[in-house]
């Protein structure tokens, strides 16, 4: 079995590759051979220590994937060999509300991930691909894909006619604005790069703004919905992008808290969700009813995930980087056979 593993410290250049022996399935578990794996900002946040500086090591990382079970162990029914799955990122969380056991569950940290040819997991850890996607897009669908489903539908309710903000272009950026776009809503996009903000207007989306230009952004996204504001915007800035995303949102509004590329700590007034009404939803990707509801919306709706970049499994380092420089438009993705 191929691996990838931080060794003995943290950072990219301890990312090492390795060998093992091939796992067998226990009873309830299922074994999948992996096809391909696709990152996230955890994950580079992860491998460089700045995630969980105390996480245990050694650790393969990574959470999103897809693969074909091989084999099953003793009692499961789920799935039967040839089956094509992508495992869940919070491997206990199945329905409801999260919980601190539900969460301590998540791969790539503190649980082995994905950044290997093969795993074991249990079988209620893993839902079917949908059929209509290829290996390289299933990979995209456990954390990026299902935290946009989780932050729009599952906790925000999105709706026809609905106004959304999402900020950026990366992974669960883009599979917001599909999904924004697919549930009938109107969804204005925000990047530093104009050549990104013509993609995402062939994507569907109503406006785009470029921040670099417009620091003031937060106010004109205001103006642009007549003053009234969005109904939600998905945040992935962070302490750095708050202030705007709360100018922009309406009374009664929605800003869902899903990432962290703008920072973590900032002075900020809590005067605009007081006297707005403003509620502030934290995501963390979310649980297998969402991820099941989820593929049958993409079926229905015939959407694919969009990908950057395929890279081969002994250029991972590679993939890493290129996540890090954020040139990606969509998702990066590692091949693992």
């Amino acid at each position: 079995m191929k691996r990838y593993e931080v060794t003995e410290a943290f950072g990219l250049e301890n990312l090492t590759p390795g060998e093992g022996p091939r796992p067998e399935p226990g009873p309830g578990e299922i074994r999948i051979a992996l096809s391909a794996v696709s990152l996230n900002y955890r994950d580079l946040l992860m491998v460089t220590g700045q995630y969980n500086p105390r996480q245990p090591l050694p650790l393969v990382p990574c959470s999103d994937g897809v693969g074909t079970v091989e084999a099953v162990g003793p009692g499961v029914t789920r799935f039967v060999p040839g089956d094509r799955v992508c495992p869940l990122f919070s491997q206990r969380w199945i329905a409801g509300e999260p919980t601190p056991e539900r969460l301590r569950s998540t791969l790539g940290g503190p649980l082995d991930g994905t950044l290997r040819s093969h795993m074991t997991l249990p079988a209620e850890g893993a839902v079917a691909a949908p059929e209509h996607l290829s290996d390289a897009e299933a990979a995209c669908l456990p954390c990026a894909a299902l935290t946009a489903w989780s932050a729009l539908v599952t906790l925000g309710d999105l709706t026809a006619g609905d106004t959304l903000l999402v900020l950026g272009t990366g992974g669960v950026s883009i599979s917001a604005l599909q999904l924004g776009v697919a549930l009938g809503a109107r969804v204005i996009v925000t990047s530093s790069s104009d050549a990104k903000l013509e993609r995402a207007r062939d994507l569907g989306a109503w406006q785009t703004l470029n921040y670099r230009r417009d620091e003031a952004w937060g106010k004109t996204v205001r103006q642009l919905t007549g003053g009234r504001g969005v109904d939600q915007v998905l945040e992935v800035g962070g302490a750095g992008t708050l202030e705007q995303s709360l100018k922009a949102v309406r009374p009664g509004g929605t800003v869902s808290v899903i990432g962290v590329l703008a920072g973590v700590k900032a002075p900020l007034s809590v005067l605009p969700v007081l006297m707005q009404q403003v509620r502030l939803q934290g995501v963390l990707v979310g649980h297998r009813d969402g991820f099941e509801a989820m593929n049958r919306a993409l079926a229905a709706n015939s959407l694919h995930p969009v990908v950057d970049r395929v890279f081969p499994f002994d250029e991972a380092r590679a993939a890493f980087d290129h996540l890090a420089s954020a040139r990606h438009f969509g998702k990066v993705v590692i091949e693992t056979t």
